[in-house]
This record gives C-alpha cells, sequence and structure tokens, in this order.
C-alpha cells in the first residue's frame, strides 16, 4: 500500500525555520520530520511513499538526492562517464516526489497525485506530524469497516495543568495537562480511491473543508480512536519540544526501536500505577474527612 504524504506548504508559524527550507524539511534529532514520519511507516513494512510537493519543493528533491548519495558506496569511473553506487545502507524505500504547486491548496495536492495512487487503497499524512500510531492496526480497522475512508482522531495536548481540589477547595494536588479532551483529526488516513471523487474545485480545493465534511455528512468515514503520543510541529516552541523528546531516554514515536519502545512502555506502566495509587489516597481522605 503506497502513502502519500502532503509536504507543500508554506509553514508560515514556524517561519523561523521555514525561511529557508520546507517545513517538513525541519530537522528533530539531525533528520527532517518527514524522516521520521517514514520511519514510522516504514517500520510496519510500508516502503513506497509519494511525496506532495510545494513551497521549496526543490530542498525535498536534493536531501533525498544527496540522502542516497551519502549512504552509499561509489565508485566514479571518468574514464567511461559512469558512476556505479555499491552497499546502499539508505532505508529501501521507494519515493516518488511530485510538482503539486506551491500555492495548490491540499486538496488539490492529493488530487494531483491520483495517477501515481492508482486504482488502490492508499494512506495519506501530513508531513510536519508524529505519533506512535500502529499503523498496521489502522489498516486493518480500516479494511474491517470498508467504509471510505479512515481518519485518526486524537486528543491534542492540553495548554493547561490540572489543580485538583478537596471539598474544601483545598488544593490537593497538580495533574497533568488535560484540559482539552476533544480529538481533532491526526493525519494518519486511510482511503479508497473513489476519495478523488470528492475533489471538485482543483487546485483551490481544501482537503480538510468540503471532502472531508461530505464524507461525514455522507456516513462514508470512520474514526480511528488513538489514545497514545501525537504531536504536529506547527510552531518553534513544537520543534524545541519534539528535539527535547529525540535527546530523552524514552522517544514516543520511535517505534522502529525495539530498546525505546519496551522504555516507553515501561515508564506508561509505571505512570498508570502511580494515577491508580493517588487515586485510592484521595478517596481513602475525602472517607476520613466525612467521619
Amino acid at each position: 500500500m503506497k502513502v502519500v504524504i502532503l509536504a507543500g506548504g508554506l509553514g508560515t508559524r514556524i517561519s523561523e525555520e521555514t525561511q529557508v527550507k520546507p517545513k517538513p524539511m525541519v530537522e528533530i534529532g539531525g533528520k527532517p520530520i518527514l524522516w521520521h514520519i517514514m520511519k514510522i511507516y516504514s517500520h510496519f513494512g510500508f516502503n513506497e511513499f509519494i511525496i506532495c510537493l510545494g513551497y521549496k519543493g526543490e530542498y525535498i528533491k536534493d536531501w533525498f538526492n544527496s540522502y542516497y548519495l551519502n549512504h552509499s558506496d561509489i565508485t566514479f569511473d571518468s574514464e567511461n562517464n559512469k558512476i556505479h553506487f555499491h552497499k546502499n545502507r539508505a532505508e529501501k524505500w521507494k519515493v516518488t516526489l511530485v510538482d503539486t504547486g506551491d500555492k495548490t491548496m491540499t486538496g488539490g495536492r492529493v488530487s494531483r497525485i491520483k495517477d501515481y495512487v492508482g486504482d488502490e487503497t492508499f494512506m495519506m499524512t501530513y508531513g510536519d506530524g508524529v505519533a506512535d500510531i500502529d499503523i498496521n492496526e489502522l489498516v486493518k480497522y480500516h479494511k474491517q469497516h470498508g467504509k471510505l475512508g479512515t481518519m485518526t482522531a486524537v486528543i491534542p495536548e492540553g495548554r493547561f495543568g490540572s489543580v485538583n481540589l478537596d471539598d474544601n477547595n483545598n488544593i490537593t494536588s497538580f495533574g497533568e495537562k488535560k484540559d482539552n479532551q476533544f480529538r481533532v483529526s491526526g493525519g494518519f488516513f486511510v482511503f479508497e480511491p473513489e476519495v478523488f471523487n470528492y475533489i471538485k474545485e482543483g487546485d483551490d480545493t481544501i482537503f480538510e473543508r468540503e471532502p472531508l465534511e461530505t464524507m461525514a455528512s455522507s456516513g462514508v468515514l470512520k474514526a480511528f480512536l488513538h489514545t497514545g503520543f501525537w504531536k504536529p510541529m506547527d510552531t518553534l516552541s513544537d520543534k524545541i519540544k519534539l528535539e527535547a523528546l529525540w535527546n530523552s531516554p524514552e522517544v514516543p514515536w520511535k517505534v522502529w526501536d525495539k530498546k525505546v519502545v519496551q522504555k516507553v512502555k515501561a515508564l506508561a506502566k509505571l505512570k498508570s500505577k502511580k494515577k491508580v495509587v493517588n487515586k485510592t489516597k484521595n478517596k481513602a481522605k475525602k472517607g476520613l474527612r466525612r467521619k
């Protein structure tokens, strides 16, 4: 199954970085966030990518060219005007880079890669967000419900930490940032090829508007509920947070590294146990006050 990645937007909210490069090329841990997204899919066996280029698309083309060149042993045969590649150490990816226009909207970009997708089910996501999503479970869910499309629905991190109070308004503890409990689109879509029929305004079509809204009202769009890690890189602050996570022992989206995955799972279990203990303590305190 092919994976389409939207990588053509301007990235105006992270202009500190995108004045010289497209947002998917902003680096986390020395690699573009686009590379991180592709590594997530590749871990689950999906290695064929169609990347929709737009703003500074040549930067992405140059990067892939240099990436494969720098991960290979090379013989330059000037006498016969040939270059021989040996022992390519790069990922076994098949990457199609498609110029979809500098000012084209998301729906228009999707429409422009129709011929590259062909008449088959495909996946799609944005080139600026990472998650610890199980891609195999996502695809399995899509095949089971039989609808036209599947969208991963996530709960974004809250902006404010919670304050826990007792019956007399005494502050008993502080909680995690969980003020936002509404689910939003996290990308990581799966679509049947009929989705192209919903794009009717050409390059001016915003995919998240009429196409998705029409699909939703027609009952052909399902949500895959993801409760794990998900984070977009919309601002410089987001980039800094992702960079800090990458430099920590537990990198939530680094699903291709077994050791890291084990650490993340162990940390999640520890946090879960602490929550249970805290809830038990709070209940006990309330019981004592009532007496």
